[in-house]
């Protein structure tokens, strides 16, 4: 009989006790937990051994977590949640801007970051359930996304998406030519019922058409209708 590997949290976190108290949480639940509290370890420790989900504070020594983010996002696609004490707007999105996955605010119950953690690690497991994919080209040879798998493959290349630009491109491929609200998108990138503003689905579309234009010769698939939403154009 094959056993699971334990999934592997990276707790990025210079609160040695909160960091702690967190690592203690996780692993009731039957996950790896490592811990790194300097900023300018993250990257390499990624590239080294990559982990399934990381834990990324945005003040740190060594590195800013913003400046951790970037950079990650460049090779990386690992499930990134950020944790702040700086609770303006503008410093939530520019982190999920960044690529960030999710975020949750200092103070915190760390059974709430544990329901984080184990929501993001559903929405990406590839091993536990049958493929099913949904053709988003409008017929032959363009895009196709894994819903299972959380991936989107184009003409057999993977895009490197966060779960939250894979989940608003789903949304919008599975309605072509259908506007959707804002509100109704923000239902389809949070099921947590969690408070957050439309410029997060801005913020993602954004994020979302740059990577499509980059493999698809700049063309628009994702048209802005103003004052109401967003639909996905195959064509």
């Amino acid at each position: 009989m094959n056993v699971a590997t334990p999934k592997t949290v990276l707790i990025v976190e210079d609160e040695t006790p909160l960091a702690k108290v967190l690592e203690e949480y996780l692993r009731a639940v039957a996950l790896e937990v490592e811990r790194i509290e300097d900023g300018a370890a993250v990257v390499p420790r990624v590239r080294e051994a990559p982990p399934d989900l990381i834990l990324l504070d945005l003040m740190l020594p060594g590195r800013d977590g913003l400046e951790i983010c970037r950079e990650l996002r460049t090779f990386s696609s690992v499930p990134i949640i950020m944790i702040t004490a700086r609770v303006e707007e503008i410093d939530r999105l520019l982190g999920l801007e960044l690529g960030a996955d999710d975020y949750i605010c200092k103070p915190f119950a760390p059974r709430e970051v544990v329901a984080r953690v184990k929501a993001q690690l559903r929405r990406v497991e590839m091993l536990t359930r049958p493929v099913s994919e949904v053709d988003a080209s409008g017929g032959g040879g363009g895009l196709v996304l894994d819903e299972d798998r959380y991936e989107a493959r184009l003409e057999g290349r993977v895009l490197r998406l966060t779960v939250g630009e894979f989940r608003l491109l789903a949304a919008l491929c599975q309605r072509p030519g259908r506007i959707l609200s804002r509100v109704r998108l923000i239902d389809a990138l949070y099921d947590d019922h969690r408070v957050v503003t439309e410029r997060s689905v801005d913020t993602h579309v954004k994020n979302l058409r740059r990577k499509l234009a980059s493999e698809f010769d700049g063309r628009q698939f994702i048209e802005s209708v103003y004052g109401v939403g967003y639909r996905y154009e195959p064509e």
